[in-house]
């Protein structure tokens, strides 16, 4: 989800503008749509007077058709279709009030008007796309089509929104398409990352994405050089070293004294162990990916471990299932099973390693003794060691911690009962 996050929003935004527009549209829509049927109901009004006029001169009505034709109304006689308009029809609005009737009437007192006050009920009626009006009082019901109107039409509105929608869309499309360059260079950069050194960023383009990839390009340049100037002087300097280590070994046995001997074999013994370990933290960190990685069952690379540490099976208690299997590069898995089992006879107290898996799969050493003085973390830092007087660099839990994180996994430290555990997690 988070590696799409910028699409997700895009497409987010997407969502949120096509149903504000929608929202938006239909309130209009529906705002129009009344408006227009409130205008149009307004003429109910004419019809009431001409209704009205007919019922106060008492005129035929052949004499009320023909006023409601000038203005295009049509008096429905037909009852049959009356009821079927009434029980089909839409009621688009409706409206009570009272009928005021004024006439003047003679008395013995004089003339007087008498007003008769009648309840009346307009209602607007849509059926087969034409208008009807229709009146009921008390006495009397009475259905007049309106020619000229029409129900309310809303292309003009649907073409409008179709057309914004279009718009958007569109507008969308191309943020879309123009994201799909910043996709290509997140990929390109996790190739990058997983070791493949020589891809490239260069692009032709000249937008905001482009330029991020043409530095980024430029910056693979400057790193692949450093990165190769790097690996030139170790393996030239480890190189000249060998040669005045293999002299001084060689010239060491024809020292007289035996003890002059003994310490100069030591120091170039030492010498010669410090620039293998300088070869293996330089093979640990030029790992470009995994392609050297195999398929080994953990016990055959712990027992590649004990034949390399030299050390008498009788120090090791290895409690692993023959089954278990691991990706890695045999060399260096190898290297750094071996430092862990050096360093726990080194500091254990009965000289003694237990080597086993937990429930989680993961490789544990046990080794009795005290707590380490310090946080795991000071430990795994080049040339750092609990006791200096111990015969040691202080690399080689740097190296375990190097050649785990090659393998992605990291080293952990608990201290439980009196054993100290190392934890390749």
């Amino acid at each position: 989800m988070k590696k799409r996050a910028v699409l997700l929003t895009v497409l987010f935004a997407l969502v949120v503008t096509l149903a504000s527009v929608s929202a938006v549209f239909w309130e209009v829509y529906k705002l129009n749509k009344q408006h227009y049927i409130s205008h149009i109901f307004a003429k109910h009004l004419i019809i009431t007077q001409i209704y009205r006029q007919h019922k106060e001169d008492l005129t035929s009505q052949i004499m009320l058709e023909a006023n409601l034709a000038v203005y295009k109304f049509v008096l429905e006689k037909d009852e049959t279709r009356q009821e079927t308009i009434i029980k089909n029809s839409k009621v688009l609005k409706a409206k009570d009030f009272k009928h005021v009737n004024a006439s003047v009437k003679m008395t013995p007192k004089g003339f007087i008007t008498q007003k008769v006050t009648t309840d009346l009920t307009v209602k607007m009626l849509e059926f087969n796309k034409k208008i009807y009006f229709y009146f009921t009082s008390p006495t009397r019901q009475v259905m007049i089509l309106d020619e000229e109107l029409k129900p309310y039409k809303y292309y003009s509105l649907a073409y409008s929104y179709l057309i914004i929608i279009f718009i958007i869309s569109i507008s969308f499309a191309l943020i879309l398409v123009r994201l799909r360059p910043l996709i290509r260079l997140r990929k390109k950069i996790a190739r990058y990352g997983d070791g493949d050194m020589n891809i490239s960023f260069a692009t032709n383009s000249s937008d905001e994405i482009a330029l991020i990839s043409n530095e980024l390009e430029s910056t693979r340049m400057k790193i692949n050089n450093i990165l190769e100037s790097r690996t030139l002087f170790l393996r030239n300097i480890m190189h000249e070293l060998k040669t005045p280590i293999a002299k001084g070994t060689i010239a060491t046995q024809m020292l007289d004294s035996q003890k002059q001997r003994d310490r100069f074999t030591s120091i170039f013994g030492r010498l010669e162990a410090l620039v293998v370990e300088f070869a293996l933290i330089e093979e640990v960190t030029s790992i470009g990916d995994k392609s050297e990685f195999c398929e080994y069952r953990m016990i055959d690379i712990i027992d590649g471990a004990i034949d390399m540490a030299m050390i008498d099976n009788t120090s090791i208690c290895i409690e692993v299932d023959s089954s278990y299997k691991i990706d890695a590069n045999y060399r260096l898995y190898t290297t750094a099973i071996k430092n862990m089992i050096d360093n726990g006879i080194k500091y254990s107290t009965d000289a003694k390693v237990k080597i086993w898996l937990n429930e989680e799969n993961e490789l544990c050493f046990d080794s009795l003794g005290e707590c380490i003085a310090h946080p795991l973390q000071y430990y795994i830092e080049p040339f750092t060691k609990e006791n200096p007087s111990k015969n040691s660099f202080g690399l080689g839990l740097y190296l375990v911690d190097s050649i785990l994180k090659a393998h992605d996994k990291v080293l952990a430290h608990e201290y439980e009962n009196g054993v100290n555990r190392f934890i390749f997690a």
